[in-house]
């Protein structure tokens, strides 16, 4: 009886939890298709990471962008590292390219990632704007993850824009 009384409390406790956090999607988000293949998003942080893609998109600047592709032993920080001088823009990288991958962990070699010009976008104020409000949402999902550090690194370029 003790056993049955305290599994009641843990789910109660757990569902007063989950009636204060906001939700995010349970299942895939499918994004759309990529060469005849879907596009999905399969965790809670891939489909957050969807919202904000989808939300800050339209103000990035890429008419004079250019392209990378991912080769074996890459990582999102190295690839902004080498591009833009700084791991931590590697978010703008991944904003551009969110058609492709969701996910900076997921990055795979043979994937053509979109390179918008940083140096465009960060001297144009709406943009600039638009790039600063993504990086602090970015910032506090990389909180979520449990990524203090690599959190901190991003709000601290953002709140220098």
């Amino acid at each position: 009886m003790r056993r049955v009384f305290m599994s009641a409390i843990f789910v109660a406790a757990i569902s007063l939890f989950s009636a204060c956090v906001t939700p995010l999607p349970s299942g895939p988000v499918v994004l759309g298709d990529y060469g005849g293949l879907p596009i999905i998003a399969g965790t809670p942080h891939e489909a957050a990471l969807l919202a904000v893609y989808r939300d800050h998109h339209h103000g990035l600047i890429l008419t004079d962008a250019t392209t990378y592709t991912v080769r074996s032993g890459d990582f999102m920080a190295s690839i902004a590292w080498n591009l833009y001088g700084d791991g931590y823009f590697y978010p703008i990288i991944m904003l551009a390219s969110y058609q492709i991958v969701l996910d900076p962990d997921r990055i795979e070699p043979g994937m053509v990632l979109t390179v918008p010009n940083l140096e465009t976008n960060l001297n144009n104020p709406t943009a600039r704007a638009n790039i600063r409000s993504f990086l602090l949402e970015i910032a506090n999902i990389e909180d979520a993850r449990g990524r203090g550090a690599t959190a901190a690194g991003i709000r601290q370029r953002a709140n220098a824009l």
